[in-house]
């Protein structure tokens, strides 16, 4: 057993702190999220398959389960739920049998380009606690300490595709006074 170089009281500090604040951080987004996507009829598990899979073009449903940091039960019944409404179709390639593969249809694309459009129509107090760091910095805050803990925990490959969504809006959407618009149908990559 190698030696620790902090104490235990450090340890459970940091844990304490950093569950306190997460809980604290978490509230304050489900709430937000939540008046986001009450108009089109989604829970949070629901827009986040949504989400997932518009930026994972044929994801397996064990890849929205591990982006999406949910039980693999989850995302498939909560995928079969989008599909019903036909916003997800569900495949098997020929070369793997054995994984179910989600896309978005093309009216669950449309949803998510029009969600993110109007992203702005509901408040999101987030922002607005982030709002005097932007002012004093000129930037939002960029969790890069907290990035480094979540790739320790959950890989590359998360941290990735973390990145890669954010880039995927980044290249699909545009804004001219104030309106976030989409740049046009286009093909969903990463």
């Amino acid at each position: 057993m190698s030696e620790r170089d902090y104490t235990l009281k450090e340890a459970m500090m940091f844990s304490q702190r950093i569950g306190q604040l997460s809980k604290a951080l978490w509230k304050a987004v489900e709430k937000d999220w939540q008046l986001w996507i009450k108009p089109y009829d989604l829970n949070i598990n629901e827009h986040h398959i949504l989400w997932i899979s518009y930026h994972l073009k044929g994801a397996s449903i064990s890849d929205v389960a591990k982006f999406g940091v949910m039980h693999v039960s989850t995302a498939f019944n909560f995928s079969k739920k989008l599909e019903e409404r036909g916003l997800l179709s569900f495949s098997k390639r020929d070369t793997d049998k054995r994984n179910t593969y989600v896309e978005l249809t093309d009216k669950g694309a449309d949803l998510i380009q029009e969600m993110i459009e109007k992203y702005h129509d509901t408040p999101h107090t987030v922002i607005d606690g982030s709002l005097p760091l932007r002012e004093l910095y000129g930037k939002f805050p960029e969790f890069m300490d907290v990035m480094a803990v979540i790739r320790n925990i959950y890989g590359n490959d998360f941290m990735e595709i973390f990145e890669a969504s954010f880039k995927n809006i980044e290249s699909k959407f545009s804004e001219e006074n104030h309106i976030l618009e989409s740049k046009g149908k286009t093909e969903n990559a990463l």
